[in-house]
């Protein structure tokens, strides 16, 4: 009976994938086909949460074929970013538009990622307080990084490191290693190593000019094609939406999110406020901040049903350079630089809410000024190489508490939270990265002004 049950299911999700495919036969908008998959994909895991259960053997059966979409999605999304991240940032180099502001370039996409974070960890704890969610209990945190393996080994690294030490750990080591993304650092570790290779071709630009011409059009051919590899997975985003968020609401712990509902609530309404903030900046450099929404709806809601900084990469910079003007160059800084430093929802937001939570435990008053500032300062540096995919909130959480001195169990009392909350969180994340690059193609002069004032186009995707 489960196995005939299992295939009804599939047979289902086939349907919903046919429908779908003959949305994008009909030229149906890349916009509508991703919130029409992201509603039947919710419709289809509550269906299957009411019907069968969490745990029961139909669920489980026939989510592991959904994911056959779902995380194969994911997984061609994880095979292209660093090829695209590295590749992105050499063709900014030799890019002579970019290359004559290089540094100032450079220096205001990461200080707007710096300063946005130490904006959202400062909404995080003024949340936490005026939630008043300080002095949780710990014990139940304690059992449960007890018993999961990841988190102990995850733990362990991070304890065992001071914050010189967890810099020196963002540098490259092996590129070749660096780019099978070996290392939580990983990404920033290859942006640092593409950065170092796009400046010795400066130099050999100066000094034999013929040499890095014809780098830089091998540069430009591998960006071409890498770009079409790009465009042709983006193309399978409707159907990874469907099959991740259906995946989602079947399997979410809701007696969970009810136990902690008041520090679930408490985090959107930080991220709110934050995705508000980036609102604002844009009105401050006099951009319609409507007509962002409405770009950058698409990216966003692949953010936020994927929980992939990273595996939203792609999306991110072509939203940015076709819907908003931003150049090359920029879109490909702020979307590079952004998967691994200053994310505001999982590198600012949230490991300063669980500081404000635990400090009374460890006799420390979390109104205190000097306490709270020094938190603001911590979360912003260690939000440099936070990684890009799901669970980079628990490594950054675990880097500021031990750098606090505070207790580490609470990251353990929140794990069955963390879906629901990280998908809010990696949405602001990427919403974060494209503001910063609005901000700084404004700054610079390289926004294209009549592209970012045009209605919503339909991503040529």
């Amino acid at each position: 009976m489960n196995t005939l049950l299992i295939i009804i299911n599939i047979a289902i999700f086939l349907l919903l994938l046919f429908l779908l495919f003959r949305m994008q036969k009909k030229h149906i908008s890349f916009s509508k086909r991703v919130f029409t998959a992201l509603g039947i994909g919710i419709v289809l895991g509550l269906a299957m949460h009411l019907v069968y259960g969490t745990d029961s053997t139909v669920t489980k059966g026939s989510l592991d074929w959904l994911n056959i979409v779902g995380s194969g999605y994911i997984s061609f999304l994880k095979m292209i970013v660093m090829p695209l991240v590295f590749i992105s940032i050499v063709s900014a180099f030799t890019k002579l538009k970019l290359t004559s502001n290089l540094g100032k370039i450079s220096a205001l996409v990461i200080g707007i990622l710096i300063g946005t974070t130490a904006i959202a960890a400062s909404i995080g704890i003024a949340t936490a307080l005026g939630f008043h969610l300080e002095g949780i209990q710990l014990e139940e945190g304690a059992a449960e990084i007890t018993r999961n393996t990841q988190l102990q080994e995850t733990v362990g690294d991070v304890k065992d490191m001071t914050i010189p030490q967890q810099i020196v750990s963002l540098f490259p080591q092996n590129p070749f290693m660096e780019l099978t993304g070996a290392r939580p650092t990983s990404t920033i570790a290859v942006v640092i190593f593409a950065a170092i290779i796009g400046i010795a071709y400066l130099g050999v630009r100066r000094k034999e000019p013929e040499h890095a011409d014809f780098f830089a059009k091998m540069i430009e051919t591998i960006y071409t094609v890498v770009m079409r590899v790009v465009t042709l997975i983006l193309r399978l985003t409707p159907y990874g939406v469907l099959a991740l968020m259906a995946k989602v609401t079947a399997t979410s712990d809701y007696s969970a999110i009810v136990k902690l509902g008041k520090f679930v609530v408490a985090s959107y309404v930080a991220i709110i406020i934050m995705f508000l903030i980036h609102l604002l900046l844009l009105v401050l450099v006099r951009k319609n901040p409507v007509t962002y929404v409405k770009k950058a709806m698409p990216v966003l809601v692949f953010a936020f049903t994927s929980r992939s900084s990273a595996g939203t990469l792609p999306l991110n910079i072509k939203t940015q350079h076709q819907e908003f003007g931003v150049s090359e160059g920029i879109a490909n800084f702020a979307g590079s630089f952004g998967l691994s430093i200053g994310q505001n929802g999982c590198a600012g937001i949230y490991p300063a809410m669980l500081a404000i939570m635990v400090a009374p435990t460890a006799g420390i008053n979390p109104f205190d000024p000097s306490f709270i500032f020094t938190l603001i300062l911590i979360v912003a540096i260690s939000s440099f190489g936070v990684a890009g995919v799901g669970g980079g909130a628990t490594f950054a959480a675990l880097i500021v508490l031990s750098a606090l001195n505070l207790p580490i169990a609470i990251v353990g009392l929140l794990i069955s939270v963390e879906p629901l909350i990280d998908m809010g969180r990696t949405a602001l994340n990427v919403s974060g990265s494209m503001t910063a690059g609005v901000l700084t193609g404004k700054i610079t002069g390289e926004l294209d002004e009549e592209v970012y004032k045009q209605p919503k186009q339909n991503l040529r995707v």
